[in-house]
């Protein structure tokens, strides 16, 4: 920390670009209430295998993800590290952790309180855009128009603490609508000058790409804890392991800054934009992802794997790959459309699976995605030439 207290600086644009920039000790501090928040709103998934828990566990994902995503693009701007930015992102991990102690009935008895949690949380973002808007000049169109969009969302959270549900639920809908809108209807012209760090946001995605895909090593550690030990749930285990091994594998084997370094000087903001959203899906599915590893291990031997964990492990798996094949296929990551076209492929296949694959054993299941996952790391490593056959 340079000074007690000094104003938000401008940290992007053509000198800052050349800045070599990690994520600092706070962010990751930050991201720790995350991982909390992360593994609560999963097991409310692991509770209820179902579409309609698949479809709850996805709206109640949104608004934590995007809450360390409105820190993330600010702190990448605007962090100066200063004791008024620690105490303000101090107060944030506050509401998150309310917001991890409220997601358990989320939209239930408890959703006024993850309400009143995420709507706090915004309003601190706002004063920091607020904050950011007086202080820089070059930023305060931008800043502004953040600001003035993610406060307007926060209050229809707000509002939507005295509405009885489940009208309360379209006011959420609603308020991440705003949300979301906010950065894509901004002026392009407000973007240039001002698009986010090519070196630290990679990162930082790369960091909470590893919240979930940890949510996914410890839903298998956890369901091999609660089981007896027998030579099919330490082979499901095993597998499970490898289905994250090879998604953290074809993820940061292909992701890197180049594509917002090109983006940046072009004056692409689409670019930024897909990154951005394409992550969600990424996200989501990866967190899933662990919980149907942590059902299959605890179906009982000799049965077969029932219908919605078969959905469960099979559809999320093949949403990462949907999600992977969009970023390859975009450029956000190694752009090439090979890789694109194998994972849409095998996401293909994977749904398949779950159509057919009835009567399957859960090893047989876990199996065949471990090894339609490998494949990919397999495949990409031949291409780049790392791995040849003779």
């Amino acid at each position: 920390m340079s000074s007690w207290l000094q104003p938000p600086r401008l940290r992007t644009g053509e000198e800052s670009e050349q800045e070599h920039r990690h994520a600092t000790w706070l962010e990751l501090f930050y991201d720790l209430v995350f991982v909390v928040a992360v593994s609560q709103v999963a097991h409310n998934l692991y509770a209820d295998v179902s579409i309609t828990g698949f479809l709850s566990f996805g709206f109640l994902f949104i608004p934590i993800w995007w809450a360390w995503i409105g820190t993330t693009f600010y702190s990448n701007r605007f962090d100066s590290d200063d004791i008024g930015h620690r105490l303000l992102l101090g107060v944030q991990m506050l509401a998150i952790a309310a917001l991890a102690v409220n997601v358990h009935d989320g939209l239930g008895e408890s959703s006024a309180g993850f309400a009143i949690a995420y709507a706090a949380g915004r309003a601190v973002l706002v004063l920091e855009y607020f904050r950011a808007a007086k202080h820089i000049p070059q930023a305060r169109g931008l800043a502004t128009r953040y600001g003035t969009g993610f406060a307007i969302a926060a209050i229809l959270w707000l509002i939507s603490v005295f509405i009885p549900t489940p009208w309360r639920f379209i006011l959420w809908g609603l308020g991440l609508f705003v949300d979301f809108a906010t950065p894509l209807t901004a002026p392009k012209s407000l973007h240039l000058g001002l698009l986010p760090h090519p070196e630290h946001l990679p990162e930082r995605f790369g960091l909470f790409t590893i919240i979930v895909l940890g949510e996914a090593i410890i839903a298998v550690v956890d369901g091999v804890a609660e089981q007896k030990w027998n030579v099919t749930s330490a082979s499901c285990a095993v597998l499970g392991f490898i289905i994250a091994f090879s998604l953290w594998w074809i993820y940061f084997e292909n992701v890197s800054g180049s594509a917002l370094r090109s983006a940046g000087a072009g004056g692409q903001i689409e670019i930024f934009q897909v990154w951005l959203y394409g992550h969600l899906p990424l996200v989501i599915g990866l967190s899933a992802t662990g919980v149907g590893v942590e059902h299959i291990i605890a179906t009982e031997a000799g049965n077969a794997l029932s219908t919605p964990n078969r959905w469960l492990l099979c559809g999320a798996v093949a949403l990462c790959l949907l999600s992977l094949g969009l970023l390859h296929r975009t450029g956000v990551i190694f752009k090439c459309k090979v890789r694109s076209k194998y994972r849409f492929g095998t996401a293909a296949l994977l749904i398949i699976l779950a159509i057919v694959g009835v009567g399957l054993s859960p090893l047989g299941v876990v199996g065949i995605v471990a090894f339609v996952c490998a494949t990919q790391v397999v495949q990409d490593l031949y291409q780049s030439g790392q791995l040849t056959f003779q």
